[in-house]
C-alpha cells in the first residue's frame, strides 16, 4: 500500500494535533485527583518514569505502525499480516464506544462553560446543581448536540484545513490559559501548602496500587490503544523525525497534566483548609467541587470562565481526534467521502449518546451489570478493551512482525536513541504491565477491590 495520503503539512502540525488528542479530560480532572490521592510527588515521579518508558513504547509503536501502513487502525495490522486484521477491528471498536459518551461529558462541560461565560458560576455551587442538570432530558441533549456539531465541523474540514488548523490555535491558547490559571491559584493565600502536598513525595503511599493507577492513567492521558495514534501516524510526513515528534507529544501531554494538578490541587487545598480528602472526588471534583472553589476566590466569575473554557478546549481536541479516527475508518474501509463519513458518524454518535445522557434521568432505573449506561460503556472500553488491544499490539509487534519493523520505520527519518529501551519494553515489560492493568481494572470496576 502506498503511503501517499493526505496528512499534516509539517511535523509541528502533527505534534500539536497529536498532543491535542492526548490532552483531554483525563489530564484536566483525572490526573490531579489521582496525584493527590497517591502521595503527590510519589505519583508524579512514577508517572513520569512510566511516561518515558511504557508510554513512549506504546505511542511510538502505534505511530510507526500507522505511518508505515499509511492507513487507519482497521487496516493497519492487516497491512503487515492479513490474518491479524482482527486486531485492527478490535482497536477501531474502542473509539466507536468512547466517542458518543465522551460527547455527553463534553456537553456537560459546554453547559458549565456557558454559565461561567454568563457570570453565573455561583449557581453551580449548589450541591444539587450538577445532578439536577444531568437528570434532565432536553438541556443535556442540547449541550451534547452543540459539542458534537463543533467537533464534526472541525473534522469535516479535513486533516490540514480542519484538525491541524484548529490544533495550532487551540493548543497554544490552552497552554497559555493553563499557565495563567496555575499562577493565579498558587499565589492565593495558603496555596503553597497545597503546592508542597502536590510536589513532595510521600513514600508511605508507594504501593502496587499507586503504580497501577499511574499505568492506567497513561491510557487516558496519551490516547493509547484506541486507534488514534495509528490514524495520526498515517498522516505524519515521512521526513519528520518520528522519535523526536513522539517525545514532544509526551512533553506536551505530561506538561498539561502537571499544570492541571498545579492549578487544581492547591486551589482545593486552600478551599478545604488542608483537607486532602476533598480532592479524591473523582469526576465530581470538576463539576461539584471546583465551582465552589472558584466562587470562594476573588475574581470568581473570571477565573471560573477561563477554567471551564480551558476544559472545553481540552475536551474538544480529544473529541476531534476520536471522530477523525472513526471517519478515517469509514473512508478507508468503505471508500466514503469525508463529508459523507462525518455525517454518518454524527448520526451514529448522536443515537448512541442518547442512552448515556438519559441514563442519569428518565432511564436512571436501567442498569447493565450494575452500571448505568455511561459507566458501562466507559468500563467496557477503558477497563477491558483498551488493555486487550494494547496487549495484542505488543505481541503482534514483538513476536509476529518483529520489533525491527518499527525500528526501521523510526530510523527511516532519524536516529532511534531509545531503541534498547524500546526492545526490552515491547518484548517483556509492557505486555506484563498491560495484563496487570487489565486484571486490576476489571477487579476495580466490578467493585472487588477499591482504590
Amino acid at each position: 500500500m502506498s503511503n501517499e495520503r493526505n496528512g499534516f503539512s509539517s511535523r509541528l502540525g502533527f505534534v500539536l494535533a497529536t498532543a491535542g488528542s492526548a490532552v483531554g479530560l483525563g489530564n484536566i480532572w483525572r490526573f490531579p485527583y489521582l496525584a493527590a490521592k497517591y502521595g503527590g510527588g510519589t505519583f508524579l515521579l512514577i508517572y513520569l518514569i512510566l511516561t518515558l518508558t511504557f508510554g513512549f513504547t506504546l505511542m511510538i509503536t502505534e505511530v510507526a505502525l500507522g505511518r508505515k501502513a499509511g492507513t487507519s487502525a482497521i487496516n493497519a495490522f492487516g497491512h503487515f499480516r492479513k490474518k491479524y486484521t482482527f486486531i485492527g477491528y478490535l482497536t477501531s471498536i474502542i473509539p466507536f464506544i468512547i466517542f458518543p459518551y465522551y460527547c455527553v461529558i463534553g456537553g456537560w462541560v459546554t453547559k458549565y462553560a456557558l454559565i461561567s461565560l454568563q457570570g453565573r458560576i455561583h449557581e453551580a455551587t449548589s450541591d444539587t446543581f450538577f445532578t439536577e442538570f444531568i437528570g434532565k432530558t432536553t438541556e443535556p441533549m442540547i449541550c451534547l448536540l452543540v459539542f458534537l456539531v463543533i467537533t464534526t465541523v472541525v473534522v469535516a474540514g479535513g486533516v490540514k484545513g480542519g484538525i491541524e488548523r484548529v490544533s495550532t490555535i487551540l493548543m497554544p491558547v490552552l497552554i497559555i490559559l493553563l499557565i495563567g490559571v496555575s499562577v493565579f491559584c498558587i499565589t492565593r493565600p495558603g496555596a503553597m501548602a497545597g503546592v508542597v502536598y502536590y510536589l513532595k513525595p510521600n513514600l508511605s503511599d508507594l504501593s502496587p496500587k499507586t503504580f497501577l493507577a499511574a499505568l492506567g492513567q497513561l491510557f487516558y492521558s496519551m490516547s493509547l490503544a484506541m486507534g488514534i495514534m495509528i490514524t495520526f501516524g498515517s498522516y505524519m510526513p515521512r521526513k519528520s523525525d518520528l522519535e523526536q515528534s513522539v517525545t514532544q507529544v509526551e512533553c506536551f501531554d505530561t506538561g498539561v497534566a502537571f499544570l492541571a494538578g498545579l492549578m487544581i490541587v492547591p486551589a482545593v487545598f486552600v478551599f478545604s483548609n488542608g483537607d486532602s480528602s476533598m480532592l479524591a472526588k473523582g469526576p465530581s471534583l470538576m463539576f461539584v467541587m471546583l465551582p465552589k472553589v472558584f466562587d470562594s476566590m476573588s475574581f470568581s466569575n473570571g477565573i471560573a470562565m477561563v477554567f471551564f473554557v480551558l476544559v472545553l478546549l481540552a475536551a474538544l481536541t480529544s473529541s476531534i481526534s476520536l471522530l477523525e479516527t472513526l471517519v478515517a475508518v469509514l473512508m478507508d474501509k468503505f471508500q466514503m467521502k469525508r463529508s459523507t463519513a462525518c455525517i454518518t458518524m454524527f448520526i451514529i454518535a448522536l443515537l448512541m449518546a442518547v442512552p448515556s445522557s438519559l441514563g442519569f434521568g428518565v432511564w436512571n432505573g436501567i442498569k447493565i451489570l450494575g452500571f448505568d449506561f455511561l459507566d458501562f460503556f466507559d468500563f467496557i472500553s477503558n477497563s477491558v478493551l483498551m488493555p486487550i488491544a494494547a496487549f495484542l499490539t505488543c505481541i503482534f509487534v514483538a513476536y509476529v512482525i518483529k520489533p525491527e519493523a518499527i525500528i526501521n520505520e523510526v530510523e527511516s527519518s532519524g536516529k532511534f536513541k531509545r531503541k534498547p529501551l524500546f526492545l526490552v519494553m515491547i518484548k517483556y515489560i509492557a505486555p506484563i504491565c498491560i495484563i496487570a492493568i487489565l486484571i486490576f481494572s476489571i477487579l476495580e470496576g466490578m467493585g472487588i477491590i477499591t482504590v
